[in-house]
């Protein structure tokens, strides 16, 4: 990996609980992984710590190298622990694996908050603790999530006389929609924690309740979401699911910054699931290629002349869903195919099962979580969904671009920073949008695509390669980062 090495050097500890490749979710396991690779490049000396459950595969665990072992006490339980550190190297960045098979025996990262609270307490003493025994001292500690919302409010507390207590923290929000709330009496047991942190200003909540997320931002140096939009739209009672006023209050310390794609992993001139390989200066011919491939693989009509809209997603309320069952009926309209891949709620699942049954031949439903096949999506469909209720950032559209598949989203978070909408007049744009959470409007913009697409395919088409064209890597958003690390740490 090339390293920048002209600009300044920072060391940074990234502190979450998921990292792709061993262990995922979601988004948070794309940033976790793809970030601290681009910042490598930055000249940054970055360490990712995270816990080493027991789902993470075989082939990893057997690269891991023990780097040794230590016990502390955790919280007001009057127990020491085991903690182990496990190390795994790879294209510059040391992935440190926090070891206790108490906390991470169970098969999933996340099981439920009863156990979670613990896990997570453990999880974010040991991490700072583990700093310490490596005598690793960082410039910067950047969270991720409620998960390692504890970091910041340890770092200047039980840690603030110790070697790791110089850092400056981040605490960057994914999802503010789990927040790690639970009784104080609680908390307090397991994470040992001052009187004085559980106030209002800080860890408490109502009444009787601690939000560990709450007391992470109260903490944290800054606090960073995944987009402008997003930003400020968690200020506001609509998206600030219960922290809106606690965000306006730390507004001064706040910055979005959009995630990108790791080029590495989606880029289809070298993509081994797809059935043909393009890059811009063919994915005129080649993406058709892509679509019969596609058709053929789903069992849909083998027609170049449909219009494919994909959808990619966890199958969540979230998602706008909802609406797009609402407007199927009136978007089957024989020139038009969907394909709907994801698992989740099991409405949603039996809704487009239905409509699968319904539109034989050209409505596919594939109710599962398959890698391969969602790279295949990107590349054989002409437009990609992405209607959310809500969309800290989003990914799917970035990937559908990169691909030359347009977006239709809906304007809120990262979704409106990311997609301009397509302008009839002047023909700027890259994508169609709709703004209030209505489905005669979300119609309403898969019309428009329908409508460019069948007509002036000459202009879809030069939307397809303005989009495959535009920069959507992690470069920018890194930069971004590693100038946030400059200001904090001046010297």
């Amino acid at each position: 990996m090339q390293v920048l090495s002209e600009l300044p050097r920072r060391s940074v500890a990234f502190i979450g609980s998921e990292c792709h490749p061993f262990v995922k979710t979601g988004g948070l396991g794309d940033v976790m992984y793809a970030l601290p690779r681009e910042l490598v490049r930055l000249n940054c000396d970055v360490r990712v710590i995270l816990p080493r459950y027991a789902c993470i595969p075989q082939k990893y665990q057997d690269k891991m190298v023990y780097r040794g072992e230590f016990y502390m006490d955790v919280g007001n339980t009057g127990r020491q622990y085991y903690v182990g550190i496990m190390e795994y190297i790879c294209d510059g960045v040391v992935y440190d694996f926090i070891d206790n098979q108490e906390f991470f025996s169970s098969g999933n990262p996340y099981v439920n908050l009863v156990d979670d609270i613990p896990k997570y307490c453990f999880f974010s003493k040991a991490a700072l603790a583990a700093l310490n025994f490596m005598n690793w001292i960082p410039d910067v500690i950047h969270c991720h999530d409620w998960q390692a919302a504890l970091v910041p409010i340890y770092l200047r507390t039980l840690f603030k006389n110790s070697p790791v207590g110089h850092a400056k923290s981040i605490l960057t929000i994914h999802n503010l929609r789990f927040q790690g709330i639970y009784n104080i009496p609680t908390i307090q047991y397991w994470t040992g924690l001052p009187n004085d942190v559980f106030n209002m200003g800080a860890l408490k909540q109502g009444w009787e309740d601690a939000n560990m997320f709450k007391g992470g931002l109260a903490y944290a140096d800054r606090i960073t979401t995944v987009s402008g939009t997003y930003a400020q739209e968690i200020q506001t009672s609509e998206y600030g699911e219960g922290l809106e006023g606690h965000l306006r209050y730390h507004s001064y310390k706040l910055r979005g910054i959009v995630n990108g794609i790791d080029y590495d992993m989606w880029n289809p001139e070298t993509d081994p699931a797809l059935a043909v390989n393009y890059g811009l200066s063919t994915v005129l011919e080649h993406k058709m290629e892509n679509k019969l491939a596609l058709q053929k693989e789903l069992g849909l009509e083998e027609n170049q002349d449909k219009f494919v809209i994909g959808l990619i997603s966890r199958l969540t309320n979230q998602k706008g869903l909802d609406l797009v069952s609402a407007v199927i009926p009136q978007v089957m309209d024989g020139n038009t195919q969907v394909v709907i891949l994801g698992t989740g709620d099991k409405e949603f699942e039996d809704t487009f099962r239905y409509y699968e049954g319904a539109y034989k031949g050209q409505f596919a439903a594939c109710i599962q979580y398959d890698e391969s096949r969602a790279h295949r999506i990107y590349a054989g469909a002409d437009a990609l969904l992405v209607p959310s209720r809500f969309e800290p950032c989003g990914l799917t559209q970035l990937n559908a671009m990169h691909y030359g598949t347009l977006p239709i989203v809906r304007e809120t978070g990262g979704l409106k920073d990311t997609v301009e909408p397509y302008n009839t007049f002047s023909g700027d744009g890259n994508g169609f949008t709709f703004d209030r959470y209505e489905s005669g409007l979300l119609l309403d913009a898969i019309n428009r695509a329908k409508t460019l697409y069948f007509t002036n395919r000459y202009h879809w088409d030069e939307v397809v390669q303005r989009d495959m064209a535009k920069d959507v890597s992690w470069e920018h958003s890194a930069k971004q980062y590693k100038d946030l690390y400059l200001e904090l740490t001046q010297w």
